[in-house]
């Protein structure tokens, strides 16, 4: 199974060519690729797999998704 985490594009750069993003997941920054879709932009939420953006997500999504992630800790 895959799991794709959301994070916020705080900071877009560029790699020889390679568009990049350092996003935020809770506190915790990476460096992400954002090769997949280049079109995210400062302050949006992107689903991030394995060091790399393949979604751009609104920011409601987002806060769903996140909600869903700390109900599933919660669990017993």
């Amino acid at each position: 199974m895959c799991l794709g985490v959301p994070g916020k594009v705080l900071e877009l750069t560029d790699d020889r060519g390679t568009p990049m993003a350092l996003v935020d997941f809770g506190g915790v920054t990476r460096e992400i690729c954002l090769a997949y879709v280049p079109e995210a932009q400062l302050g949006e939420y992107v689903i991030v797999h394995a060091g790399m953006a393949i979604q751009v997500l609104d920011e409601q999504a987002a806060a769903e998704t996140l909600r869903l992630f700390e109900e599933l800790g919660e669990a017993p």
